[in-house]
């Protein structure tokens, strides 16, 4: 382990972060902030969206419960074959409703994977387009510690909580894109439960 890394291999060359999220300063200050979370399954994005952010008045827009709402449960009440076709319509309606929110000044947390580099990019150019400053939070949590929580959750039954083996969860870290080489702040678990709750310090 090299000074920089601690044993799960994180990097800890970072400032201590703040305790509540903060707007940014100099040419950023009054923006609207657009918080994008990079993390596969179980990682803790919800977690943090409703325990951190939006308590601290960002709305929380969440892909995965509008298509439970309508939908109901992945692999239990539709076909898991459909969810590309079922999740089309509510990306672009919560695209549509974040350009809102962010031209009316409003911060906002997108609670969604972005696992591909491209989306996260994609969504980086919506938000700013729209006049907003967008922030990206990673998650990064070991293998084993992801498995402990989904064994958890995958009988919860809520929108959160799909059903994801050992090799489901392979297949989902095989296809995450690590956003090292893009503009990030990285959140680190909290050991005291499962979620991590330590807030993104401030933009100069």
């Amino acid at each position: 382990m090299t000074p920089e890394r601690d044993p799960f291999g994180r990097d800890t060359r970072h400032e201590p972060p703040a305790i509540t999220p903060a707007r940014g300063s100099g040419k950023y200050a009054g923006m609207a902030v657009v918080y994008l979370l990079a993390g596969p399954t179980g990682s803790g994005k919800t977690t943090y969206a409703t325990r951190v952010l939006a308590p601290a008045g960002a709305v929380r827009l969440s892909v995965d419960e509008r298509i439970y709402a309508r939908h109901g449960r992945y692999g239990v009440d539709y076909p898991e074959d459909t969810y590309f076709a079922e999740q089309a319509p509510v990306v672009e309606e919560v695209r549509a409703e974040l350009v809102d929110l962010v031209r009316q000044g409003r911060d906002v947390v997108l609670d969604w994977g972005l696992w591909r580099r491209e989306e996260r990019q994609d969504w980086r150019r919506i938000a700013e387009a729209a006049g907003g400053q967008v922030r990206l939070l990673h998650f990064p949590v070991p293998k084993a510690e992801l498995l402990r929580r989904l064994n958890m959750r995958n009988d919860e039954g809520h929108a959160n909580a799909l059903g994801v083996t050992p090799e489901a969860l392979d297949d989902f870290l095989a296809r995450f894109d690590e956003p090292d080489d893009e503009d990030v702040e990285v959140i680190l678990p909290d050991s005291r439960d499962e979620g991590p709750y330590t807030a993104p310090w401030p933009r100069s």
